[in-house]
């Protein structure tokens, strides 16, 4: 008999040291809000891709669940989760909600981008 296992097998914190990801008080109040208008709790997927103007773009997904190996990052309630295998991009981000002239968007304050295209999809290293 084997069993699936519904949370993350590691979790990071802020506080916590380790990769120091963050979750910011504006995406945690987005994601609350999105999952009020869905009825349920939803989670929001962070990813690196290969591609873009840059080299390397963001991926954000909205999710009802996390993989065995994703990396759980929580605040006020709300969390968004990475895989292992984008981590090693994100060390040190904050993940936020910024609604300005450009739109309303998730973006990733990423320390360890040397360069970004203007819309911030878009990274290099």
């Amino acid at each position: 008999m084997s069993t699936v296992q519904s949370e993350p097998l590691f979790q990071i914190s802020p506080s916590a040291g380790g990769h120091g990801l963050s979750l910011s008080d504006s995406a945690a109040k987005r994601l609350a809000e999105l999952g009020a208008a869905e009825g349920h709790p939803v989670l929001l997927r962070v990813a690196v891709d290969g591609g873009g103007c840059s080299g390397f773009q963001y991926r954000f997904e909205l999710v009802e669940t996390a993989e065995a190996d994703d990396i759980r990052i929580a605040a006020d309630g709300q969390a968004a989760v990475v895989d292992p295998v984008s981590l090693p991009f994100l060390k040190g981000s904050e993940i936020a909600f910024v609604d300005d002239l450009a739109g309303a968007q998730f973006v990733v304050r990423n320390p360890n981008a040397a360069s970004s295209c203007g819309c911030g999809v878009s990274f290099s290293i």
